[in-house]
Protein backbone atom coordinates (compact mmCIF):
# COMPACT_ATOMS: atom_id res chain seq x y z
CA UNK A 1 0.00 0.00 0.00
CA UNK A 2 1.36 3.24 -1.22
CA UNK A 3 0.31 6.17 1.03
CA UNK A 4 0.68 9.26 -0.77
CA UNK A 5 -0.71 12.57 -1.54
CA UNK A 6 -0.30 15.10 -3.96
CA UNK A 7 -1.25 18.72 -4.18
CA UNK A 8 -1.47 21.54 -6.67
CA UNK A 9 -3.10 24.89 -5.80
CA UNK A 10 -2.80 27.74 -7.63
CA UNK A 11 -4.33 31.27 -7.44
CA UNK A 12 -4.01 34.78 -8.33
CA UNK A 13 -1.84 34.89 -5.21
CA UNK A 14 0.06 31.76 -5.17
CA UNK A 15 1.14 28.77 -6.45
CA UNK A 16 1.26 25.46 -4.19
CA UNK A 17 2.65 22.21 -4.62
CA UNK A 18 2.94 19.48 -1.68
CA UNK A 19 3.66 15.56 -2.25
CA UNK A 20 3.49 14.14 1.51
CA UNK A 21 4.22 10.05 1.77
CA UNK A 22 3.21 9.56 4.80
CA UNK A 23 5.49 5.82 5.08
CA UNK A 24 8.99 7.87 4.25
CA UNK A 25 11.93 8.61 6.17
CA UNK A 26 11.63 11.93 6.04
CA UNK A 27 13.01 12.97 3.48
CA UNK A 28 12.26 17.07 3.18
CA UNK A 29 12.47 19.34 -0.29
CA UNK A 30 10.93 22.32 1.13
CA UNK A 31 11.10 25.66 -0.31
CA UNK A 32 7.91 28.81 0.44
CA UNK A 33 10.37 32.06 0.23
CA UNK A 34 9.34 32.11 4.14
CA UNK A 35 12.59 30.73 5.87
CA UNK A 36 11.13 30.45 9.29
CA UNK A 37 7.87 28.56 7.58
CA UNK A 38 10.82 25.91 5.70
CA UNK A 39 12.07 25.42 9.41
CA UNK A 40 8.64 24.05 10.39
CA UNK A 41 8.03 22.23 7.43
CA UNK A 42 10.73 20.59 7.67
CA UNK A 43 10.99 19.31 11.13
CA UNK A 44 7.02 18.29 10.43
CA UNK A 45 8.57 15.94 7.72
CA UNK A 46 11.72 15.00 9.42
CA UNK A 47 9.73 13.98 13.10
CA UNK A 48 7.00 12.81 11.44
CA UNK A 49 8.97 10.36 8.93
CA UNK A 50 7.33 11.98 6.17
CA UNK A 51 8.80 12.43 2.83
CA UNK A 52 7.53 16.09 2.30
CA UNK A 53 8.08 17.82 -0.67
CA UNK A 54 6.82 22.14 -0.70
CA UNK A 55 7.08 24.48 -3.36
CA UNK A 56 5.08 27.66 -3.19
CA UNK A 57 5.35 30.49 -5.13
CA UNK A 58 3.51 33.24 -3.51
CA UNK A 59 3.12 37.21 -3.46
CA UNK A 60 6.03 37.97 -0.61
CA UNK A 61 5.90 41.82 -1.72
CA UNK A 62 2.76 41.86 -0.11
CA UNK A 63 3.25 40.01 3.16
CA UNK A 64 3.78 36.39 3.73
CA UNK A 65 0.21 35.74 4.87
CA UNK A 66 -0.79 34.33 1.46
CA UNK A 67 2.16 32.16 1.05
CA UNK A 68 2.07 30.41 4.42
CA UNK A 69 -2.15 29.96 4.74
CA UNK A 70 -1.76 28.56 0.82
CA UNK A 71 0.71 26.43 1.65
CA UNK A 72 -1.23 25.02 4.84
CA UNK A 73 -4.74 24.30 2.86
CA UNK A 74 -2.52 22.13 -0.23
CA UNK A 75 -0.54 20.54 2.97
CA UNK A 76 -3.61 19.38 4.87
CA UNK A 77 -5.93 18.23 1.08
CA UNK A 78 -1.86 16.28 0.61
CA UNK A 79 -2.30 14.80 4.01
CA UNK A 80 -6.25 13.10 3.95
CA UNK A 81 -5.42 12.51 0.38
CA UNK A 82 -2.76 10.20 1.63
CA UNK A 83 -4.63 8.92 4.45
CA UNK A 84 -7.12 7.24 1.91
CA UNK A 85 -9.85 5.37 3.60
CA UNK A 86 -8.04 5.26 6.82
CA UNK A 87 -8.04 1.09 7.07
CA UNK A 88 -5.79 -0.07 9.53
CA UNK A 89 -4.59 3.03 10.99
CA UNK A 90 -4.17 3.84 14.82
CA UNK A 91 -6.20 7.03 14.66
CA UNK A 92 -5.68 8.75 18.02
CA UNK A 93 -2.35 9.50 19.32
CA UNK A 94 -0.72 12.68 21.26
CA UNK A 95 3.17 13.42 22.12
CA UNK A 96 5.01 15.98 23.99
CA UNK A 97 7.78 17.43 22.83
CA UNK A 98 10.28 20.33 25.20
CA UNK A 99 12.63 22.58 23.52
CA UNK A 100 14.91 23.81 26.27
CA UNK A 101 12.09 26.21 28.45
CA UNK A 102 9.35 25.45 26.17
CA UNK A 103 6.67 22.16 25.99
CA UNK A 104 4.25 21.22 23.27
CA UNK A 105 1.69 18.73 23.81
CA UNK A 106 -0.49 18.19 20.36
CA UNK A 107 -3.54 15.32 20.90
CA UNK A 108 -4.55 14.31 17.47
CA UNK A 109 -7.71 12.47 16.25
CA UNK A 110 -7.61 11.40 12.21
CA UNK A 111 -11.47 11.81 13.09
CA UNK A 112 -13.26 12.99 9.64
CA UNK A 113 -14.12 16.01 10.85
CA UNK A 114 -12.04 19.08 11.37
CA UNK A 115 -12.08 21.09 15.15
CA UNK A 116 -8.93 22.79 16.36
CA UNK A 117 -8.27 24.03 20.20
CA UNK A 118 -4.73 25.72 20.49
CA UNK A 119 -3.28 27.62 22.98
CA UNK A 120 0.21 29.38 23.88
CA UNK A 121 1.78 31.67 26.07
CA UNK A 122 0.16 34.91 25.81
CA UNK A 123 3.21 37.77 25.78
CA UNK A 124 5.14 35.95 22.55
CA UNK A 125 7.45 38.06 20.53
CA UNK A 126 5.24 39.12 17.36
CA UNK A 127 7.82 38.32 14.75
CA UNK A 128 10.40 35.47 13.99
CA UNK A 129 12.74 36.59 10.80
CA UNK A 130 9.30 37.60 8.34
CA UNK A 131 7.29 34.61 10.30
CA UNK A 132 4.15 36.74 12.05
CA UNK A 133 3.84 34.21 15.00
CA UNK A 134 0.19 34.78 15.23
CA UNK A 135 0.20 32.23 11.65
CA UNK A 136 0.90 29.36 13.63
CA UNK A 137 -2.79 29.18 14.86
CA UNK A 138 -3.79 29.96 11.32
CA UNK A 139 -1.38 27.72 10.20
CA UNK A 140 -3.18 24.78 12.40
CA UNK A 141 -6.43 25.73 11.38
CA UNK A 142 -5.82 25.58 8.09
CA UNK A 143 -4.28 22.63 8.08
CA UNK A 144 -6.88 21.12 10.11
CA UNK A 145 -9.82 22.26 7.76
CA UNK A 146 -8.52 20.32 4.51
CA UNK A 147 -7.34 17.17 6.72
CA UNK A 148 -10.24 17.16 8.44
CA UNK A 149 -8.82 15.65 11.85
CA UNK A 150 -9.23 16.92 15.48
CA UNK A 151 -6.34 18.80 16.78
CA UNK A 152 -5.66 19.98 20.18
CA UNK A 153 -2.19 21.70 20.83
CA UNK A 154 -1.17 23.58 24.01
CA UNK A 155 1.76 25.24 25.48
CA UNK A 156 1.34 25.48 28.78
CA UNK A 157 4.81 27.44 29.09
CA UNK A 158 7.60 28.94 27.06
CA UNK A 159 9.93 32.03 26.74
CA UNK A 160 11.16 31.79 23.36
CA UNK A 161 8.92 32.42 20.48
CA UNK A 162 11.42 30.47 18.22
CA UNK A 163 11.31 27.48 20.55
CA UNK A 164 7.22 27.96 21.65
CA UNK A 165 6.78 27.87 17.75
CA UNK A 166 9.08 25.11 16.61
CA UNK A 167 7.79 22.98 19.93
CA UNK A 168 4.64 22.71 18.51
CA UNK A 169 5.36 21.72 15.19
CA UNK A 170 7.65 18.94 16.23
CA UNK A 171 4.70 17.77 18.89
CA UNK A 172 2.59 17.58 15.53
CA UNK A 173 4.89 15.42 13.77
CA UNK A 174 5.39 13.07 15.96
CA UNK A 175 1.20 13.17 16.89
CA UNK A 176 0.53 12.73 13.45
CA UNK A 177 2.92 10.25 12.67
CA UNK A 178 1.50 7.96 15.19
CA UNK A 179 -2.05 8.21 14.75
CA UNK A 180 -1.28 7.19 10.78
CA UNK A 181 0.77 4.43 11.48
CA UNK A 182 -0.73 1.08 10.47
CA UNK A 183 -1.84 -0.78 13.51
CA UNK A 184 -1.38 -4.41 12.89
CA UNK A 185 -3.85 -5.85 15.09
CA UNK A 186 -6.42 -3.77 13.14
CA UNK A 187 -7.87 -5.12 9.81
CA UNK A 188 -10.65 -2.64 9.42
CA UNK A 189 -11.85 1.06 10.11
CA UNK A 190 -11.30 2.38 13.63
CA UNK A 191 -14.77 3.77 14.03
CA UNK A 192 -17.87 2.25 15.16
CA UNK A 193 -19.15 3.77 12.55
CA UNK A 194 -17.48 2.01 9.74
CA UNK A 195 -15.92 5.04 8.04
CA UNK A 196 -13.81 8.05 9.00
Amino acid sequence: MTRVGRVERTTKETSVLVEINLDGTGQVDVSTGVGFFDHMLDQLGRHGLFDLTVKTDGDLHIDTHHTIEDTSLALGAAFKQALGDKRGIVRFANASVPLDESLAQVTVDLSGRPFLVHSEPDGMAPMIGTYDTTMTRHILESFVAQAQIALHVHVPYGRNAHHIVECQFKALARALRYAAEIDPRQTGIPSTKGAL
